[in-house]
């Protein structure tokens, strides 16, 4: 299990790696698995760390024959060397319980959490986990779909931006853009902030806050639509075009851009997406132009 552990830091290195269907499964099909990838894993960060601190050092011995280096061989012992540099000095409960997960305007992927609760990435978004805690999240930016295992004796929370969301039995899509936070759920219930405002959201049920306004706007929607850009499909009932230009950067990896003369205009419907897809087909739907001016889209005013 460690040596397919080890295979798989390996391989995660590479930046063209495009396992991640098999990656998810080799993860859900052992809770050890993810246990041995994470301690290796980190054990490879800490080893550059402990490796630019270390003070010279000089051979007492004749050095051996060169032998040649294979990645392989130079990751394992580079990870063998900072293990023994992390217990050697005492710090290895002391590893940072943080760490997060990327994923690239355009890509998007499904990651399995240790008690088997599931949190799928749309294009563009970045969440940290903790290693000591899996029942915790923090949504930087983007937008996740969490389906989460309950626990009435250990709630999984999400904090995204000044506020948190714990789960009551709970299928629930999250955006984060700049200070806004968006939440739509499709099964089960979510309390945002029970702490303080306490608001419970039910399926089907809706919210959008901005950070620092205590004022919140619910809404509602069709809970089978929730989460549609994991089918390419983009479902708006009256989001302004400021919106649909986030939406369409995340989830097509290609920078779009709203003109302010447009950005508050609304627009309902639905947008099918296939992954590749030039967007300037959408401009009839959204009755804007759509512009390419060789480095971003544009959602202009339509031409006169």
């Amino acid at each position: 299990m460690e040596s397919a552990a080890l295979d798989w830091v390996i391989r995660l290195r590479d930046p063209a790696f495009d396992g991640w269907t098999e990656f998810e499964s080799w993860l859900a099909a052992d809770p050890a698995h993810a246990e041995d990838y994470h301690r290796l894993a980190f054990a490879d960060e800490e080893m550059a760390r402990l490796l630019a601190n270390a003070p010279p050092l000089r051979p007492i011995i004749a050095p051996a024959p060169k032998q040649p280096i294979t990645r392989r061989r130079w990751l394992g012992g580079a990870i063998a060397a900072s293990v023994a540099a992390i217990v050697g000095v005492t710090v290895i409960d002391r590893q940072p319980a943080l760490y997060q997960i990327e994923t690239a305007p355009g890509a998007r992927r499904t990651v399995t959490l240790e008690d088997g609760s599931r949190i799928a990435m749309n294009g563009g978004t970045a969440i940290t986990l903790d290693r000591k805690d899996a029942r915790y999240a923090v949504l930087e930016r983007g937008e996740a779909l969490f389906d989460v295992i309950h626990n009435d004796d250990a709630p999984f929370k999400v904090a995204v931006g000044d506020a948190t969301l714990v789960d009551v039995g709970t299928r629930f899509n999250v955006v984060r853009e700049g200070k806004t936070t968006a939440v739509q759920v499709a099964e089960g219930a979510v309390i945002y902030n029970p702490e303080s405002s306490a608001v419970r959201l039910d399926a089907g049920r809706t919210l959008r806050a901005i950070d620092g306004d205590a004022l919140l706007a619910l809404g509602a929607m069709s809970p089978a639509s929730i989460a549609g850009w994991k089918d390419g499909r983009l479902i708006y009932d009256g989001q302004t075009m400021a919106e649909i230009a986030a939406d369409l950067s995340r989830w097509s990896g290609q920078p779009v851009r709203v003109d302010p003369r447009v950005a508050e205009k609304r627009f309902r419907g639905v947008l099918s997406l296939s992954d590749g897809e030039d967007i300037v087909r959408l401009a009839p739907l959204l009755e804007v132009d759509v512009r390419n001016t060789g480095q971003e889209w544009v959602l202009a005013p339509p031409a006169q």
